[in-house]
């Protein structure tokens, strides 16, 4: 049974966030999925992870290309999590319950200093935990990741 992590970030952007994310997640063995809403900011993250420095590159590809079943990581919006082990949500991308349950991990990156991505995230957290996911939320605190809380 998976569980959802919510990263708020506050002290470091999405840009610099994810490709460590993504790094830890390869470690473990995971397939990816990078869920967004907005094709302009998946297009600004594949540009981010394509020019990262060569010794760290995080092999990925956006959605609709002719390798997608391939893809180690993928950018997309409107793509199933089925085939994958972790989804990472951003720009309020949603995440079911079920597929949080079927997942080994699932992400909810934030903008701690956006308001309407602060109160998407806390609709989302209110929903996977009264659904009954297991969930933790993590803020930055000093520049170091802290669990601030757990359901």
């Amino acid at each position: 049974m998976g569980a959802v992590y919510f990263y708020h970030l506050t002290e470091t952007p999405l840009e610099a966030t994810l490709p460590t994310l993504l790094s830890k997640s390869r470690d473990a063995g995971w397939r990816i999925l990078v869920r967004g809403t907005d094709a302009a900011l998946l297009e600004r993250l594949d540009n981010v992870l394509w020019q990262g420095p060569v010794d760290s590159f995080v092999p990925h590809g956006l959605a609709g290309g002719p390798y997608d079943a391939e893809q180690p990581i993928l950018l997309g919006a409107d793509v199933s999590s089925d085939g994958f082990d972790c989804v990472m949500s951003v720009s309020g991308a949603e995440v079911a319950p079920e597929e949080v349950t079927a997942l080994q991990r699932t992400c909810v990156l934030f903008d701690g200093h956006d308001g309407a991505a602060l109160d998407h995230a806390r609709t989302q957290w209110k929903t996977l935990t009264q659904a009954g996911v297991s969930a933790q939320y993590w803020a930055q605190d000093n520049g170091r990741w802290a669990m601030k809380a757990q359901a």
